[in-house]
Order: C-alpha cells, then sequence, then structure tokens
C-alpha cells in the first residue's frame, strides 16, 4: 500500500551530470516548481555519490569460506 499524495519530482545535478529522484508529500496548495528548485539547492550531490557507489560494488576474485 503506497502514501498519498507522494510527489515525485527529478532534479539535475548543477553541471548537468547526473539526475536523482526525490519523493515529498508537498501540501496543498504549495508551487511545486518553488519546492523542486530549492530542493534542488539544499541536495547532497556528494552523499548522493556515495551512496550509489556503495550500492554497486563490484567483488573482485573468490572470498574464503569458514569450514564450521
Amino acid at each position: 500500500m503506497g502514501i498519498p499524495n507522494v510527489k515525485r519530482i527529478r532534479i539535475t545535478r548543477p553541471d548537468g551530470g547526473r539526475t536523482a529522484t526525490l519523493m515529498a508529500v508537498v501540501p496543498k496548495g504549495t508551487d511545486i516548481a518553488a519546492y523542486a528548485a530549492e530542493a534542488a539547492k539544499r541536495f547532497d550531490w556528494k552523499a548522493y555519490e556515495e551512496s550509489l557507489k556503495q550500492q554497486f560494488k563490484v567483488r573482485v576474485g573468490q572470498q574464503k569460506q569458514k569450514k564450521r
């Protein structure tokens, strides 16, 4: 079951390199364009890049198996 009234906002990095999707519950009557512009200024791109690197680590070689 999803959360009602969730808006998905796609923002781009200032240098145009990468995009990110923000999900937010925006109250009625709020200007979504202004909200997206303000959220894009506050977005932490460095932490976002680091989280993507940790998520897609490539394992090289084999790991030792523990004998029990």
